[in-house]
């Protein structure tokens, strides 16, 4: 019989834009919805098709292993991993939730382990987006005040559309694959797992980290759009000065015709 382990630690690794779980249907599979599989000697993944796997009890070494197995069915793979760590204490002299900075649980059943693996993978994919959208407001906001000061930004249409292309593709990913805000499916099979679920959605604040990165995605882009209707306004104002010229210098050489060489008989 293996000894009785009381603490645990959970490591959650966004990995890359997309996983091909599809191509893990040989594993040893615990669970399916999350998928749930045996790593190592007795550790335990959870694998997410947004790039997100959360390992339970896996060694530095087993987790290596693992990532390098794995590694052929990643898509867009991160360079570095966006890494969320957490500690699980088994007891049942507390209430299950957080407890001197360890996750206490009444028992490690799969479910319970989902649970804190959509949590956390999820806390993963938007510590990432986080990042990006930060960098994403460090380009703009010389554009939105340079539009302050002089009423027109001077960036190029192109860069704009690349800003509004990343904000859009972003929310994509954030409602459409990873669905933050969303209860994971597996409560609807076991309802008793919704408490030990919000306490951890409100633990790693979930909803409200969600909520700000839409602000600042939406903010990003309405300036992007702004000054990419004014470049095209400015450039549009151009060619009209520019078909203006074009007239006037048109009726100048008719002028010059009717009245100029008309007159000396040229």
């Amino acid at each position: 019989m293996e000894p009785m382990i009381a603490q645990i630690n959970a490591r959650a690794l966004l990995i890359g834009d997309r996983l091909d779980l599809r191509a893990l249907e040989t594993a040893e599979r615990l669970a399916t919805a999350p998928l749930t599989i045996a790593v190592g000697a007795r550790g335990k993944a959870v694998l997410f098709r947004y790039g997100a796997v959360v390992l339970f009890d896996v060694d530095a070494a087993e987790e290596l292993a693992f990532l390098s197995q794995i590694q052929p069915l990643v898509s867009e793979a991160v360079s570095k991993p966006e890494v969320e760590t957490l500690g699980l204490w088994l007891t049942k002299e507390v209430p299950e939730g957080m407890s001197k900075n360890l996750l206490a649980l009444n028992d490690l059943s799969l479910g319970r382990l989902q649970v804190v693996a959509d949590v956390l993978a999820k806390s993963s994919i938007l510590g990432l987006y986080e990042k990006r959208v930060a960098a994403s407001f460090e380009l703009i906001e010389p554009l939105a005040k340079e539009l302050q000061q002089r009423g027109r930004g001077s960036r190029r249409g192109r860069d704009l559309v690349s800003h509004i292309g990343t904000a859009l593709l972003t929310q994509h990913r954030m409602v459409g694959r990873a669905e933050i805000i969303e209860k994971p499916e597996l409560l609807w099979e076991r309802p008793e797992l919704e408490p030990l679920f919000l306490k951890l959605e409100d633990e790693f604040e979930l909803k409200e980290r969600a909520h700000t990165l839409e602000r600042k995605l939406e903010l990003i882009t309405r300036t992007a759009e702004t000054l990419l209707d004014l470049l095209q306004a400015h450039r549009a104002l151009n060619v009209e000065w520019y078909i203006t010229i074009l007239i006037v210098v048109e009726i100048g050489l008719t002028l010059y015709e009717l009245f100029i060489r008309g007159h000396t008989g040229v």
